[in-house]
């Protein structure tokens, strides 16, 4: 085999590593993989917990007086004025700090036992200090035993719907719905059992 002429240069050796590029350069293709993976991840994540919060969407409260949806006094169910529809209602406000509400709460579980099945009744727990003692009254007065369900006001206070009926710092309160689910009368303050057989009389044409 011949050598090579003087003066001209030899063949340039292959890289040492193959011909595969510098590190630097891999790193980079590396760290830009990764960020790319890191994207994808978290779109896929935003969109996942979009759909979850589509499909299963939690209550809401609503504190119109025409159409209110409140929790149960013990969070585990709802009250909906439309669930007494075909049947007059009377809604009672009651709080656990209040005189007047612990006097008459026993007349007006007096009223539902009388008048089971001709006039639904409600007993919202409204303004309320401590949750555990409003039902703690409820209990004691005898309300569910009774056959009147149970609510709990929500909002600002604890007192959104009992604000909607433009009653001030009324306490107790009254509101009665005809069987069409229509407020036809709002009395703030105490009801004696006179007076509430009075209204009964008048608005729902029952007789205690």
């Amino acid at each position: 085999m011949s050598s090579a002429e003087p003066g001209s240069q030899a063949p340039a050796a292959p890289p040492p590593d193959g011909g595969k590029p510098p590190v630097g350069g891999r790193r980079l293709a590396l760290l830009l993989g990764l960020l790319g993976f890191a994207i994808v991840a978290v779109i896929a994540g935003v969109a996942m917990s979009s759909s979850s919060n589509d499909t299963r969407p939690g209550p809401s409260n609503v504190t119109d007086p025409a159409r209110f949806d409140l929790p149960t006094i013990d969070g585990t169910g709802r009250v909906r004025l439309a669930d007494f529809n075909g049947k007059p209602l009377l809604v009672n406000f009651f709080a656990s700090w209040c005189g007047p509400c612990q006097k008459e709460l026993p007349d007006f579980a007096v009223a539902a036992r009388k008048l089971a099945g001709k006039v639904a009744f409600v007993a919202v727990d409204s303004k309320e200090i401590s949750t555990s003692a409003g039902i703690a009254l409820a209990r004691s007065t005898g309300l569910a035993e009774a056959g009147i369900t149970l609510a709990r006001d929500v909002g600002d206070g604890g007192s959104a719907l009992h604000d909607s009926y433009e009653v001030r710092n009324a306490m107790p309160v009254n509101a009665f719905y005809d069987a069409g689910g229509k407020l036809v009368y709002v009395a703030p303050g105490q009801l004696t059992p006179d007076k509430l057989s009075a209204q009964l009389q008048q608005l729902f044409g029952v007789t205690l």
